[in-house]
């Protein structure tokens, strides 16, 4: 049986508001190096909404597991040069409250800069389900304003 898989990947600079808070990591919607056969980042999502501006709604940065099972998250995130001194992400289940399950976060990393650019990966593995959708979520604690400069989101769920 084949591998359910979506890879998203973000060229674009996403701007993450120095306010403390987490932001959904958003992501454009088919072509590019972005892989979806099995339709969980759709602009029609799920629950009916239709997505018409993917930089703007964060319902942009989910996805929908197809089937149940364990779900291998992969992700990668890029900041521009900052004044941080800590870098935050996480994994979070139904980001936006959207359904009757609590919002659960998981896999959350709180990394000091590094030297030259800010590159980090991140793996975690855990259950998924179709009604719930999952999510990257980053933020930062440097005074301004910073760009996410690269991000990539991937699940491969075995059933």
């Amino acid at each position: 049986m084949p591998i359910p898989v979506c890879s998203l990947i973000n060229n674009e600079n996403q701007r993450i508001a120095a306010d403390g808070a987490y932001h959904v990591v958003r992501f454009p919607f088919g072509g590019g190096e972005s892989y979806d056969e099995e339709g969980m980042h759709q602009v029609r999502q799920p629950d009916g909404y239709e997505v018409t501006n993917w930089r703007a709604d964060d319902r942009s940065g989910l996805i929908w597991p197809s089937v149940e099972g364990w779900g291998v998250v992969t992700a990668m995130i890029q900041w521009e040069d900052g004044n941080y001194s800590e870098l935050r992400d996480q994994l979070v289940r139904d980001p936006l409250g959207l359904t009757d399950n609590p919002v659960d976060t998981t896999a959350t990393d709180h990394r000091r800069p590094s030297p030259g650019m800010q590159c980090f990966t991140k793996h975690h593995e855990l259950f998924v389900h179709p009604d719930i959708p999952l999510a990257i979520r980053v933020a930062h604690n440097d005074s301004a304003s910073r760009d996410l400069v690269h991000a990539q989101f991937k699940l491969a769920i075995h059933t």
